[in-house]
């Protein structure tokens, strides 16, 4: 049975916690590789260079959205091909554990998990603009 009365919350801390992560990984890319240094790994991968740019915005806008409670449920939605692909290019030639070297495919698979159940659940609590839900606008709390 849901509790209706913390769901909301327990709804807004996977929120926060899935748009950190993409803010932290799109950070990594734009910070830290660069963007001219991720579009020559996804080069290395055999990915046209320019989706580097697409993937660190689309990560980027999607860790906003998340945090903020901005279109929570497409923001969630939107970014599950990114990590399918990351899984696909990357990962899962790595094994499944993380740990792996390249890290395996665990993180990737589980962060996708979190995403639906993000998108099933909808806002929670504290989000700054409802998505719609079954033809509603759905209720955020506080």
């Amino acid at each position: 049975m849901i509790d209706h009365r913390t769901a909301p919350y327990g709804a807004f801390l996977l929120r926060i916690s899935l748009g950190v992560l993409f803010l932290a990984h799109g950070g990594l890319k734009l910070f830290v590789f660069t963007p001219a240094g991720t579009a020559q790994f996804f080069g290395s991968l055999g990915l046209p260079p320019a989706l580097a740019y697409f993937t660190i915005a689309l990560e980027l806008v999607a860790g906003v959205a998340l945090t903020l409670g901005i279109w929570t449920r497409v923001a969630a939605l939107v970014v599950i091909p990114d990590l399918i692909g990351a899984i696909v290019t990357v990962h899962a030639h790595a094994g499944f554990f993380f740990n792996n070297p390249n890290g395996g495919w665990e993180f990737p698979a589980f962060w996708i998990v979190a995403l639906l159940g993000q998108a099933l659940l909808g806002d929670g609590a504290y989000a700054l603009r409802p998505t719609f839900a079954f033809g509603k606008a759905s209720r955020a709390t506080h």
